[in-house]
């Protein structure tokens, strides 16, 4: 069996509107995963973790004319599940249905990620995995992060983090960023991103945040 780490950039009718509040459509959110999730059969069923002001994406689904049922679950004031039943476009439902075909199982979480592409983990034979990467339709890009590694499940601290923030802290890093005294500012690290500096600054206060709320958050 071979691990493969991916990231999808859906479009079109294979992004739901739903998801493309959670996948950086919403600013009030600071991280959106997809813990589980059933499409087996309409309608679709999605739990997803929420962190930030998520009462705010509640009152999305009130208006929403797809979703059927929700409710949110509250872990503290900033963090909750969220469970979301309703209907989504037959292209949404294929491109999930892609990577649950034959011996393949996708590791949650699902990250949304902030630029609108979802990374994840799944598993399967090598001619599976190959299969169902070559059949991403044309409308949705594809990327693969990783191939192989020791552990199923992305690493605890690092996996909450989207490729963009990846890239922000990997940049910083090697610019000096953290070094004490520190040796590169944010305009540094936005050059070399080639984004503007309020981006680049963005991207490492979520990661950082991210990465101490794993450290310390119970």
């Amino acid at each position: 069996m071979k691990r493969v780490r991916i990231t999808l950039r859906p479009q079109g009718d294979y992004a739901p509107p739903i998801y493309e509040h959670l996948a950086g459509g919403a600013r009030y959110l600071e991280r959106a995963v997809i813990v589980n999730w059933n499409v087996s059969a309409p309608p679709t069923a999605f739990l997803f973790r929420l962190e930030g002001a998520y009462e705010r994406f509640g009152r999305v689904l009130d208006e929403s004319e797809t979703v059927s049922v929700y409710e949110l679950l509250p872990i503290t004031d900033r963090e909750c599940y969220c469970f979301f039943e309703g209907t989504v476009s037959p292209a949404a439902r294929s491109l999930f249905e892609t990577f649950t075909t034959g011996s393949l199982m996708t590791v949650p979480p699902i990250e949304c990620n902030e630029d609108g592409s979802t990374t994840y983990t799944i598993i399967g034979t090598e001619a599976e995995i190959q299969a169902a990467v070559d059949g991403v339709p044309d409308a949705v890009g594809v990327t693969v992060e990783a191939v192989g590694g020791t552990r199923v499940a992305a690493d605890s601290v690092g996996g909450r983090l989207s490729p963009r923030q990846r890239d922000a802290v990997e940049t910083a890093l090697e610019l000096g960023y953290y070094d004490v005294p520190r040796t590169a500012t944010s305009e540094d690290v936005a050059e070399t991103l080639d984004c503007a500096t309020a981006t680049a600054a963005e991207h490492l206060q979520k990661a950082e945040s991210a990465v101490m709320g794993s450290l310390f958050r119970s």
